[in-house]
């Protein structure tokens, strides 16, 4: 290791660089376009027992992009651009892809499947024939489901798996959903009256699936931006930019919305699929579409950054909640210092400041008094206006 290697080397936290000369100064990696990566654990001080581990350890946390520090006139007059993007975020933002389109294919055959019987006069495209107002409230009920999940998806994901191996294992949760759906949409399956209890099943094993995903998926995307802090760099062409980590977030975000609403149209081929083919046909397009995501999920490890489980405060916040429910809703018996809460010290983690932190929440959440209002209105797409659109197409025709 030569001198200007040792000097950048501080509590065991070593900087590994690129096959190339180390330069003599920071502003030697701006012009030379090297990014350097911070290790976690230095190979030379805890010895060569670690050696096999290095690659693990490379994976826990984010390089960081090092180049010329911007100074204050730098902010002020050079244009801010977002970094490059890496490979793990591409790949991340396709198995959201191959997710919403499951789910939103999934979802949309839901209404003429629920409502509609098996050979309807009408010749429309029907399983279980318990009429609009049954099928409005399964794919409510189902809705309402998906999207109370997340909660212990996040609760896992930060006390135990970790956001990729959530995803992972949630995942196989999510493809046997879409298996039983498929399985007992195949016509011996409706004539033999086993399309309700299945799809009741597949609901509910499809809600715990996709709540163990979608709370993981956008901050594990997120964790994929390498650069944290803004720095100069140097185009092509000799034009001097600042590479700002919050346009590199946004652009992020850009792509992984763009994804999601990719995959929304897939209601489109599965309603086709359901009128033409089958509904074992409209169930099955989502189900080899999350298979591929799946795929690429497996595949694509070696490209994310994966961070270990760090901990979270739901669980905290939940247990200072139950103190406060056993004395009559008053948060403050919750404090560390209270005298009724002796009895729990030995289990209190958090301090008086996060009972501050935790009421200034719970003001912020009233605000989610709305959203049932918003959402019963905005379902009305996947059921009611469905129902009356083939009423509608009954008429005209």
């Amino acid at each position: 290791m030569n001198t200007d290697t040792k000097n950048f080397t501080q509590l065991g936290t070593p900087i590994y660089l690129a096959t190339m000369p180390f330069p003599r100064n920071l502003r030697d990696i701006e012009s030379d376009g090297t990014y350097t990566a911070l290790a976690q654990v230095d190979d030379a001080v805890l010895g060569n027992s670690r050696h096999n581990n290095e690659q693990n350890i490379k994976d826990l946390e984010a390089p960081v992009h090092l180049g010329s520090v911007p100074e204050p006139e730098d902010l002020l007059f050079l244009c801010h651009v977002p970094d490059t993007l890496p490979g793990g975020a591409f790949l991340i933002a396709i198995v959201e892809l191959c997710e919403r389109f499951a789910y939103y294919g999934l979802s949309g055959p839901f209404q003429n499947y629920i409502a509609n019987g098996d050979h309807d006069p009408n010749g429309l495209p029907g399983a279980l024939g318990l009429k609009q107002s049954g099928a409005t409230a399964m794919t409510n009920f189902f809705q309402f489901w998906c999207y109370c999940t997340p909660l212990l998806g996040a609760v896992i994901a930060d006390q135990y798996l970790g956001k990729y191996a959530t995803i992972k294992w949630f995942s196989l949760v999510y493809m046997l959903g879409i298996t039983i759906l498929f399985i007992t949409s195949l016509p011996w399956s409706i004539r033999s009256g086993t399309s309700f209890p299945g799809l009741v099943l597949a609901m509910l094993v499809i809600g715990l699936g996709t709540g163990g995903i979608k709370s993981n998926v956008s901050p594990l995307i997120a964790e994929q931006v390498r650069s944290n802090k803004p720095f100069v760099k140097t185009l092509p062409d000799g034009k001097r930019v600042i590479v700002d980590p919050e346009l590199t977030v946004q652009r992020v975000y850009m792509m992984f919305y763009i994804c999601i609403n990719l995959g929304s149209i897939s209601a489109i081929a599965t309603t086709m699929l359901e009128l033409h083919v089958g509904f074992w046909s409209a169930y099955l397009l989502p189900l080899f579409m999350f298979c591929v995501g799946f795929v690429v999920l497996l595949r694509g490890k070696t490209q994310y950054i994966i961070r270990p489980p760090q901990g979270g405060v739901i669980g905290n916040c939940f247990r200072a909640l139950w103190i406060a429910t056993r004395n009559g809703c008053n948060l403050d018996k919750a404090r560390p210092s209270c005298q009724d809460a002796r009895s729990v010290q030995g289990r209190m983690t958090w301090d008086s400041k996060f009972i501050d932190e935790l009421k200034t929440a719970l003001l912020a959440c009233r605000v989610f008094l709305f959203f049932p209002v918003y959402w019963v209105v905005y379902s009305q797409m996947m059921n009611n206006f469905v129902s009356q659109g083939m009423i509608q197409a009954l008429e005209v025709g």
